[in-house]
């Protein structure tokens, strides 16, 4: 925004952006890449990385993506750190298989046994 010809940058920041820079920040410490570094691996000036660490200019998802990158992260791994992203190995294509065990007195066990089975089957499960 330009007022009487003085540049003013946007500082609204939302929540998730400022916990992602957190997180950049946070990871680049615990490698020990400098600002410099990250810089130079975005083709951008440090100041300019610094702005982004400081949240006075946005995080681009290509310059996130490269940002993961460096880090040899996926950028869903940067967005949860320190949390990891796990995909889950269950597949809803494949069946569930559930057993089932209740304890029921004689009389009302055979009453579920006619119901699930039919009058004919009963006699078959009882023996």
């Amino acid at each position: 925004m330009k007022i009487h010809g003085i540049n003013f940058i946007n500082l609204d920041i939302n929540v998730e952006e400022e916990k992602l820079i957190q997180n950049i920040v946070k990871i680049r410490n615990s490698k020990g890449f400098t600002k410099r570094s990250m810089a130079e691996a975005l083709n951008i000036n440090e100041a300019s990385y610094g702005r982004i660490e400081n949240g006075k200019i946005s995080l681009s998802y290509r310059q996130l993506a490269q940002i993961a990158r460096c880090f040899d992260m996926s950028v869903i791994d940067v967005i949860s750190y320190p949390d990891k992203y796990v995909k889950s190995e269950t597949s809803s294509d494949e069946p569930v298989e559930a057993i089932l065990q209740i304890k029921l007195k004689k009389d009302k066990k055979d009453q579920v046994l006619r119901l699930v089975f039919g009058e004919n089957n009963i006699e078959i499960l009882n023996k």
